[in-house]
């Protein structure tokens, strides 16, 4: 369930271009695209398994009151704002009209209503939900993700092509934002709780067990992701074309119509239809628990239907339009959330420092409020010239460096504090 849950469109579509334009850097693109799209969601779901209640509690480190706002935001933000709205829009770009060819909004009204009907039915029992995805539409979509890769294996061949230039000077950093962009750490911090919610269905109470199960899921998946990653990459680095192809969209819809004719279009688009579905059912559920348990006036299938209507109607606004609504929520929520995955980690094997969370994070939320600004063309100059000394911040990752200091400073500060008070005694 939890690699259904991670491997939605983005990581369908993503892998194929990288292939295809990291040429002979491949492997030190790859590798840097399954440290991030893989390896920091899996120490996001730790993270939130090694927490008393999740993301949430993870949050309160900072502050209370911080710890819920953001959660908050977190939910809404890769829920009903964007998760769930971009998924059901790229089932119905990537997926239907690849099979149908239809246009105007009078197709998208009536392909969500069936999408959003299917995705409340198997969102209403989260007890069953690990059943109904782990056992039966994730075999699917394996089975139909495995027909294509061999084919594909069978059928090309291994040829030499040349990098674009983005990835001809640091072919592994380009390949780490590739993977960063998938946004796949953010949603394992809403992901991780579902897991632990549904081992606790299973009967699995200890906290222990609760940690160790939720890491064998992780790994798992995290597997099953890597062999899917490589091979949607490699599709791209083979893939014989003539006309320009600017997206992964575009390489898998070629590789299916040239691998199984007409009926590749139906196959992409099973592909495509049942890594979104999935991705919907475990957002809404995820969201639906964590806002039944922090307002439990309204029960879990009321949230259920009310997230559910809101993707449905976010939805109907277009894929552009979500994407224009959403991207300075993620840029702000990004390295905030980066911040304390890391945090947490470091926190169960040196020890807890409120100070080490509370400079950290507000150095991180610093430069995620100046990044929102320039989302909207609001740029001050001065700081501009001292930002970009800072290293990665030409590539959106001057935070980190300045969110580490502030990190080590706290700790050291919060350490020297307890050296002394146990001196004293």
């Amino acid at each position: 369930m939890l690699f259904s849950l991670f491997f939605g469109a983005g990581n369908l579509i993503f892998p194929p271009l990288l292939g295809m334009e990291s040429g002979p850097y491949f492997i030190a693109a790859i590798a840097g695209f399954i440290l991030t799209a893989v390896f920091l969601p899996f120490l996001a779901i730790i993270s939130v398994s090694l927490s008393d209640n999740g993301l949430l509690s993870i949050g309160q480190r900072v502050h209370p009151v911080y710890g819920l706002i953001f959660t908050i935001v977190i939910y809404l933000s890769i829920g009903a704002f964007y998760g769930i709205p971009r998924a059901s829009n790229v089932a119905y770009e990537l997926g239907f009209r690849q099979v149908f060819n239809v246009e105007g909004q009078l197709p998208l009204l009536l392909f969500s209503i069936c999408f959003f009907g299917v995705t409340y039915l198997l969102s209403l029992n989260p007890k069953k939900m690990i059943d109904l995805i782990g056992q039966f539409l994730t075999p699917i979509l394996l089975g139909v993700l495995a027909i294509l890769f061999f084919r594909a294996f069978s059928a090309y061949t291994f040829t030499d092509a040349p990098a674009t230039e983005k990835f001809q000077s640091n072919p592994f950093l380009k390949g780490f934002l590739e993977g960063y962009f998938t946004m796949d750490a953010i949603a394992a911090l809403a992901f991780g709780i579902v897991i632990i919610n549904g081992l606790k269905d299973k009967g699995v109470t200890k906290k222990e067990d609760l940690v160790r199960g939720t890491i064998y899921a992780g790994l798992i998946a995290s597997a099953g992701l890597i062999i899917v990653y490589l091979s949607l990459s490699w599709i791209g680095r083979v893939l014989p074309h003539d006309e320009t192809l600017t997206n992964g969209a575009e390489i898998l819809v070629l590789a299916s119509q040239q691998l199984f004719g007409f009926s590749g279009n139906v196959v992409f688009g099973v592909i495509v239809v049942l890594a979104c579905l999935t991705t919907c059912v475990g957002l809404i559920n995820a969201c639906a628990r964590f806002f039944n348990e922090i307002f439990p006036k309204c029960s879990y299938k009321t949230y259920v239907f009310i997230f559910s209507l809101v993707g449905f109607l976010f939805t109907n606004f277009g894929l552009e339009m979500i994407l224009r609504i959403a991207v300075p929520l993620l840029v702000f929520i990004y390295p905030i959330s980066i911040v304390l995955i890391v945090l947490s980690l470091f926190q169960h094997f040196f020890g807890a420092s409120k100070k080490m969370y509370v400079f950290s994070v507000s150095v991180a939320t610093i430069f995620a409020v100046y990044e929102v600004l320039t989302t909207f063309n609001i740029q001050i100059n001065v700081i501009n010239n001292v930002l970009k000394f800072l290293p990665l911040y030409e590539n959106g990752l001057g935070w980190t460096v300045p969110a580490m200091l502030a990190a080590a400073i706290g700790y050291t500060l919060d350490f020297k504090k307890i050296n002394r008070s146990e001196s004293r005694s």
